[in-house]
């Protein structure tokens, strides 16, 4: 046994003591020992009185409402006459909560506690009184905490939304242990056994448990906070400073900081000691109920979560590292999906292009430009009366001719799919001069979200004016959905569009009227008792603003548990759509709502953003969120979706965008055009240069998505997941990595030509020039013209890249080449991984190639081939060696000299081009130089 249980001493909160039940899973030993820690011997204790300086975190006994002092005595609640800016007066008092009843029972995957009610303030509804606790010990580096209802079915996450599957059995030698207060109330603590850290602390009071409101707090092992989702958070690391977040999915612009289009209640917490090395861990509630979640700060920072329904269903992951954290999250939810090679490329669209002919012009000026594009998208204007399946045959006669264009060009064409479809026959008759088959072929197999009876389906108002709402989570709908996307491909009455995969949008689901065209029933579902501070529901507590009434019927049961899930089941059904349409094919779906899990069957965009200079900067924190969350393929709308760009603001978001791993131009209707080409030549100039470097970089970036799919790493990546035993990086969201080794660092600012960055220690190279820079972990100001952006690469890295070209059909057929970029010991080390760019499961399969490269301190770079199972006749053409301490005065190739004049040598920069190598990349290859 390498470890053993420490028994914690002392009373731990304020004057009060009270026993503990301490159960240990340390080392695999399953031992349950009880230490008993003084004092308190009943159940109740009388209120404490009135106070002001904060001895534990605060749990607000409110609970929404306006309160004086004596209404918060009536509540049995403690009155604070002199808070902190923030901070609530009215508090719950250290007798509230839970009690254990009866003994700990030991189960195949841990422990279930069953826990009875003691008396406290009655606000919400009456409490259930009786409770069970399930500790899953799930593996190594995960353990599951529920809190359901004793005897009683309630509403969770079904598993065809998110099955987290189990071995069955409890895992061994864990990085955690358990530990369970008994009196004055229940709690539960995960304790990291390396460090004695507690990471996830529910001892305290205000835990309830009522029907449709559940509060739970829990303590943080320090204030740097990331994640929960989605919103248009300003900052990286959370403001706690009393700050309440809501969940729950709505149609809402990211402009101010409501909720928006996803629903993500996982967060990552750092944890910092005086003696051991920082570490990270996460925590996911697996709930898709609206709730708030209010942060405060230190000196004792916490979360208390307030949900409005389901259960308490935590998985908490122990890191250590903040990859290993997103690494686990994706274990058990899923990995994100791999996207196809061109789906990397650089992408255009925009809301209303006011005819065929438009687009037609967009198309070619950016191709007379030089501008890298592989995929043109349509929004709903190449609709007839924006009728999902249909083309409007006065503006968009010849679609299928512009998409057999864009083919011929080694370019794609993705069109969008809004999930409402018209319900009203005498606009289809009156529009399409027939009945609208889609519509009646899902009124016939009864696919639609029904009413409150159920007896009918409920009625909204999206783009195609009244509308019926499809539920994706109906296991019939999927069916209905592939006929009519594959007729729209194959047939459409002889006008197909060979489309090349699906943008699903409005999908929170959005909705134009309040609930439906007849209203929402005055219940409880509609108007619960405590309505979580989401967009809309204003001073009346109605929750349907913008969507469904929450009484509405879906398969997976009311709309009121199911509502964030709507576009989460929707990516699932239209992922699986796209398989069986092209079974070889790899699927690509990009959708607007999510939930935690999507990222295995589509990418997102952060939604209608503003050309507003701030705006830069959130998109970074949007997209380092959802790398936390799961998703690799994420970016924003690059430019801006509203309002009118400037030539300098999208010039300088050009080269953001640039390294978006989904990088894609899309505006609005009644704006001007933003494609790079209807600029000026100075814009055409620098986006051409910019995006021509990320097809150069392609290869790498693939690489990166490679790995995100296999092993859950992230590809848009913080600066602290690399460098986290500096504090200096904690903070940092306007830079961020593409995987370990390529460090961005934007200008973000109007008329600016400097940018200060934080270089963090090591070895680092500027990638347009190849500078040396040594960083012991410092800031730094660089000259940032408008044409340039800061890109550096680390010291002890290899990057592959290939010869760009302006579609990546043509650019996969040019040569390849590394750069090696050497540490200060001489050493770097990468990989490639490299397929045919677009069949399914080329890696499980084996179709694929695989490379691993090392340079060592000996002079010496091997490439090893550790999987040649896809053909190929690519080849090395030039090889880049950056940071020689010494200029060779040969070089050898698989053991042959290699000609001086295909050597260049830079003395100042010390480094070395190889060039005209036609090393065959299926081959193992040595290159050596000699170091003396």
């Amino acid at each position: 046994m390498e470890t053993a249980c420490e028994q914690r001493k002392g009373c731990q909160r304020g004057f009060l003591c009270f026993a503990v039940v301490i159960l240990c899973i340390a080392g695999g030993t399953g031992i349950a020992l009880f230490f008993i820690l003084g004092g308190g011997a009943g159940s109740t204790t009388p209120a404490a009185p009135s106070v002001s300086a904060r001895t534990a975190p605060l749990v607000d006994c409110s609970m929404g409402q306006e309160l004086d002092e004596e209404t918060c005595a009536k509540r049995s609640c403690v009155w604070r006459e002199t808070p902190s800016p923030g901070e609530p007066n009215c508090v719950f008092s250290d007798t509230d909560g839970y009690n254990l009843d009866g003994d700990i029972e030991e189960t195949n995957l841990g422990y279930r506690i069953k826990l009875h009610r003691i008396n406290g303030p009655r606000v919400h509804g009456d409490f259930f009184q009786h409770l069970i606790v399930d500790v899953e010990v799930q593996t190594e580096t995960r353990v599951r905490v529920k809190f359901s209802v004793f005897n009683q079915s309630r509403y969770e996450v079904p598993d065809e939304a998110l099955h987290i599957p189990t071995n069955g059995i409890k895992a061994n030698h864990t990085l955690y242990s358990v530990e369970f207060q008994k009196l004055p109330f229940f709690g539960i603590k995960i304790i990291r056994n390396a460090t004695g850290v507690v990471i996830f602390d529910t001892t305290f009071p205000g835990f309830l448990f009522c029907d449709q409101f559940i509060q739970i707090t829990t303590k943080l092992p320090s204030e740097y906070l990331y994640g929960l989702g989605e919103h248009n958070h300003r900052v990286f690391k959370h403001n706690m400073n009393w700050k309440t977040w809501s969940i729950f999915t709505r149609d809402v612009a990211p402009v101010d900081e409501w909720n928006l289009y996803g629903a993500h209640p996982f967060y990552m917490s750092l944890e910092k000691t005086n003696t051991s090395a920082p570490a990270a861990h996460g925590v996911f509630l697996k709930n898709s109920n609206a709730m708030d979640i209010t942060l405060q700060p230190n000196p004792f920072p916490a979360l208390t979560y307030r949900v409005i329904g389901g259960l308490l269903d935590f998985y908490i992951f122990l890191g250590p590292s903040p990859e290993n954290v997103v690494q686990q999250l994706t274990e058990a939810v899923g990995r994100p999906m791999m996207p196809p090679y061109w789906s990397l490329g650089f992408q255009l669209s925009r809301w209303n292009y006011d005819n065929i002919t438009h687009v037609e012009e967009v198309v070619e000026r950016n191709r007379r430009a030089g501008i890298p594009q592989d995929v043109q998208y349509g929004d709903i204007d190449y609709m007839e009366s924006k009728f999902d399946f249909t083309i409007d045959l006065d503006k968009y006669a010849t679609l299928p001719s512009l998409v057999k264009d864009l083919h011929d060009h080694g370019q794609r064409y993705i069109i969008i799919l809004d999930p409402a479809i018209s319900n009203n026959r005498t606009l289809h008759v009156q529009e399409l001069n027939d009945s609208y088959l889609c519509y009646e072929d899902g009124l016939k197999s009864g696919i639609y979200v029904k009413n409150e009876s159920g007896d009918g389906f409920i009625e909204g108002e999206v783009w195609p004016g009244s509308t019926y709402f499809p539920d994706f989570t109906h296991p019939d709908t999927e069916a209905w959905w592939l006929k009519w996307c594959e007729d729209f491909y194959r047939n459409n009455s002889g006008r197909a569009i060979e489309y090349d995969a699906l943008w699903i949008d409005m999908n929170e689901p959005a909705n134009f009227v309040q609930g439906s065209t007849k209203g929402c029933a005055k219940n409880k579902l509609n108007y619960p008792p405590y309505v979580p501070k989401i967009l809309g529901a204003g001073p009346e507590g109605r929750m349907y603003d913008k969507t469904l009434c929450m009484d509405s019927q879906q398969h997976w049961g009311l709309h009121y548990d199911v509502h964030s899930l709507y576009g989460h089941s929707q990516a699932i059904q239209t992922f699986s759509v796209l398989r069986t349409m092209f079974p070889t094919k790899r699927p690509l779906v990009l959708t607007r709502s999510s939930f935690t899990g999507t990222h295995r069957y589509a990418g997102h965009w952060l939604g209608d953003n503003q050309s507003q200079w701030p705006q830069m900067a959130w998109s970074i924190v949007g997209m380092l969120e959802f790398s936390l969350f799961g998703f690799s393929y994420i970016g924003a709308d690059i430019c801006g979706f509203w309002f009118d760009t400037s030539e300098e603001m999208c010039q300088r978001w050009m080269q953001l965008g640039a390294f978006y791993p989904f990088a894609r131009n899309h505006n609005a209707i009644g704006f001007r055009d933003q494609d790079p080409a209807a600029f000026g030549d100075a814009m055409i100039k620098s986006s051409r240069d910019i995006l021509l470097t990320r097809y150069k970089l392609l290869p790498y970036l693939y690489t990166l998505f490679h790995l995100s799919h296999t092993d859950g790493s992230t590809v848009a990546r913080p600066v602290l997941h690399e460098f986290l035993d500096d504090e200096n990086t904690w903070n940092i969201d306007h830079q961020f990595l593409w995987g370990p080794a390529l460090l961005i660092s934007p200008c973000l600012e109007e008329g600016s030509t400097t940018v200060q960055a934080y270089i963090p220690a090591g070895v680092w190279y500027d990638y347009f020039t190849g500078g040396r820079l040594l960083s012991g972990g410092e800031w730094k100001t660089f000259d940032t013209p408008l044409d340039t952006i800061n890109l550096h690469v680390r010291g002890g890295y290899i990057i592959p890249w290939q010869k760009p070209a302006n579609t990546t059909v043509y650019s996969r057929k040019n040569p390849m080449g590394l750069l090696v970029a050497l540490d200060e010991h001489q050493k770097a080390g990468g990989e490639l991984f490299w397929d045919d760019g677009e069949s399914n499961d080329t890696f499980p399969n084996g179709q694929h190639l695989k490379l691993r490269c090392m340079a060592t301190e000996a002079g010496q770079l091997n490439l090893v081939v550790e999987s040649n199972t896809y053909s190929t006749d690519l080849v090395y053409d030039t090889i880049e060696l950056w940071g020689l301490r010494k200029v060779p005065t040969s070089i050898q190739v698989d053991g042959k000299e290699l000609s001086m004049g295909d050597i260049d040598v830079d003395h100042s920069r010390m480094a070395l081009t190889l060039s005209n190598l036609n090393l065959d990349i299926k081959s193992n290859h040595d290159i050596r130089w000699n170091t003396f």
